[in-house]
């Protein structure tokens, strides 16, 4: 037995998927919404018994190999490394390659965690790093915190971070590429994080991807917060800060509460709810919501309560509301963010900001009636104005209706009036978004033997007879399968494969659902490929008759022309 092999003995697919999206049962298997497309149905389907997966909205499948290159946006080898840690399989014949033989990835990865350790020494080691420390104390951090954290020091120099690195064997090129350095116009490295108290960014499998630096004792006119700029590993549109701690508890919850900033994250975790997660110095972007809707449909908005932070949010809310996520908002009341509230008020008084969550239309409604006498015109011109754009937004019908009913009966006006100011109203969107899917463009015919092929796997029947109306490809599948082999060893294509057995799978429910017979869809399948056959024969025969010079050839091709037309009509009058 082979690595690879071994490594699929020893992991099952639904526990490897289920760590990255929510999983649900569906007879002998199971079903999700697709991370690789926006969607609303749940079109992903994962079969235990045969380990392979497949999307019919994106067309993507494969075995848990291919689920997590797409997913992390890795190449195999590296996945093979992730899959391998999981399953506690030495891959030996790859440990053995040099450090010149490694991936870019694997040797940006090894800069990366030596820089954390430099880090974490200089915040622990160094006079300024133990001023930092005692600055961190203040804010709520004890010595556990910081090292669960990884929390570190870069010191206020240009070199310092560099040479330590080299004098360990990594090259500029690689230091300037792990977004640790850049280079000066003489050549010359620089380190990029300088006077800063650091706190690694880590993926969804705890390995680091990057830094977030926020300035100590040197403000200045220097940004207060700095990150890693994009690199092999790190794209700030993806990456959430504590995703790795908190992806389990967001799942259990079904819920995520999102922060702004690194310390605010923290400090939520040690108070206790661990289902948070920051952005850190970043707007919120689709790619981030994706990787949240693995795990959650709930999502809680605990952003920074100053106007900057109030329009960011809006833009964020916007943008959950679109992707499916049922939005609530948290009210820190006169504090600035939630390291404050913790830190200010204790834990107690965040849990209770927490369980008081309110939904965003019902926080947009108490917003728009604030201070405002809704008996006047000008009020209410002003309340519609800002509640029926939001109200515009929400996609299911009847939660829409039941907002413009509360809003008719608080401003005691029509119905219809409300549903006529708010048809004028433009959004500034994508329409459909949510139902973009893409199909793989394949013809008539191969959708009919794809499916032929699927409903035999549920029905095997003699099909000796019928071969003439296949395919190359699906004639040689079907000789095989009436041989008795197997189709794993037949079908090497590992995404075709799973696309076919799951298809198989999704057939029978939809028929057991609609009680139909799997005979009759099959014979329906033979009658569509057998008329497909007759009108590509007629094409060929039709150009034969217009390029033939024989006349008593062209006869003979206008009878068997005549034949087959009679034929179809034959059939098309019995049906």
């Amino acid at each position: 037995m082979n690595e690879l092999e071994e490594i699929k003995n020893r992991l099952d697919i639904v526990e490897v998927l289920s760590q990255y999206i929510k999983l649900e049962k569906a007879g002998a298997n199971y079903r999700a919404q697709c991370p690789f497309h926006t969607e609303k149905t749940a079109s992903l389907m994962v079969s235990p018994a045969k380990q392979i997966w497949h999307c019919f909205g994106c067309s993507k499948g494969g075995d848990i190999f291919e689920f997590v290159k797409e997913i992390e946006g890795i190449d195999f080898y590296d996945a093979l490394k992730i899959l391998a840690e999981k399953a506690g399989v030495e891959i030996k014949k790859y440990d053995k390659k040099s450090a010149f033989e490694k991936t870019e990835r694997q040797k940006i990865a090894e800069v990366l965690i030596q820089a954390s350790k430099f880090f974490e020494y200089c915040l622990n080691n160094t006079k300024k790093g133990i001023k930092a420390k005692e600055y961190l104390f203040k804010r709520g951090f004890d010595e556990d915190l910081l090292k669960e954290w990884k929390v570190g020091y870069a010191p206020d120099s240009f070199e310092k971070l560099s040479l330590f690195l080299e004098e360990r064997g990594y090259n500029k090129d690689y230091i300037e590429k792990a977004g640790l350095g850049f280079l000066k116009s003489n050549g010359e490295l620089c380190d990029r994080f300088r006077s800063r108290i650091i706190f690694p960014f880590l993926n969804i499998n705890g390995e680091i991807i990057g830094f977030t630096g926020r300035i100590f004792e040197k403000e200045g006119d220097l940004a207060k917060y700095l990150n890693t700029p994009a690199t092999v590993l790190y794209d700030k549109s993806r990456a959430l800060f504590g995703i790795d701690k908190a992806k389990l508890e967001i799942r259990k919850a079904d819920k995520c509460i999102l922060v702004e900033g690194n310390i605010d994250a923290i400090m939520a975790h040690k108070a206790g709810t661990k289902n948070v997660v920051a952005v850190s110095g970043t707007a919120l972007t689709e790619m981030h919501l994706k990787i949240l809707k693995r795990y959650a449909t709930n999502l809680v908005f605990a952003f920074d309560a100053d106007s900057a932070g109030a329009k960011a949010t809006e833009r964020a809310i916007d943008l959950a509301r679109e992707m499916g996520f049922n939005v609530s908002i948290l009210d820190l009341k006169d504090e600035k963010d939630p390291a404050d509230v913790i830190l200010k008020k204790g834990k107690e008084a965040w849990f209770e900001i927490v369980q008081k969550e309110e939904k965003i239309m019902d926080f947009y409604f108490r917003k728009a009636f604030l201070n405002k006498d809704s008996k006047k015109v000008e009020m209410i011109k002003e309340i519609t104005a800002e509640l029926l754009p939001q109200i515009k937004k929400i996609s299911n019908s009847v939660e829409k209706s039941y907002f413009i009913q509360k809003l008719s009966q608080e401003l005691m006006v029509r119905d219809d009036d409300i549903r006529e100011e708010m048809n004028k109203i433009r959004l500034d969107r994508k329409e459909d978004k949510n139902e973009k899917v893409f199909k793989k463009d394949i013809s008539t015919k191969e959708k009919i033997e794809r499916k032929f092929l699927e409903l035999y796997l549920i029905n095997k029947v003699e099909v000796a007879e019928y071969l003439y109306l296949f395919s190359e490809k699906y004639r040689d599948i079907l000789v095989k399968l009436e041989a008795e082999e197997e189709i794993e060893k037949i079908i090497e294509d590992k995404q075709f494969l799973s696309e076919i057995v799951l298809g198989a799978e999704y057939e029978k429910e939809i028929l057991i659902q609609n009680e139909v017979l799997v005979g009759e869809e099959m014979e329906n399948c033979l009658l569509n490929l057998k008329k497909l056959f007759e009108e590509k024969l007629k094409k060929e025969i039709s150009l034969k008759i217009k390029n033939e010079k024989n006349p008593l050839e062209t006869e003979k091709l206008i009878e068997e022309y005549l034949n087959l037309i009679n034929q179809s009509y034959g059939k098309n009058k019995e049906s």
